[in-house]
């Protein structure tokens, strides 16, 4: 069993950064690859970006290209979100995933079929 916990999030002013952080319960957190989910209100869930368990892979979803920064830090059992130049569409509640399964498509297909969940922490972008 994988327990994730997200933190981070908050309110932030349009242009602005935040860093979000997951800490995984995991005996083999480095056999996982990590990932991050986003959902709007009144919006399906969303792929934001996930990492390979060496960081050799990453992935993002198309609308946070360019701003968002995944990255993971084996040692700590932590995997981060950078984001920058926040927009208001990018408020939501963000989702920390893990999955211990090859390839990417529990992460890129529909609304993400992902083996672990966090409970998700709010962000918030003002205009």
């Amino acid at each position: 069993q994988v327990q994730l916990v997200e933190s981070g999030g908050g309110l932030v002013q349009a242009g602005g950064s935040l860093r979000l952080s997951c800490a995984a319960s995991a005996p083999t957190f480095s056999t996982y690859t990590m990932g991050w989910f986003r959902q709007a209100p009144g919006a399906e869930r969303e792929f934001v970006a996930a990492i390979s368990w060496s960081g050799g892979s990453i992935y993002y979803g198309d609308s946070v290209k360019g701003r968002f920064t995944i990255s993971r830090d084996n040692a700590k059992d932590t995997v981060y979100l950078q984001m920058n130049s926040l927009r208001p569409e990018d408020t939501a509640v963000y989702y920390c995933a893990a999955d211990g399964r090859k390839g990417w498509s529990a992460w890129t297909t529909g609304r993400g079929y992902v083996e672990y969940w966090g409970q998700g922490t709010q962000v918030t972008v003002s205009s």
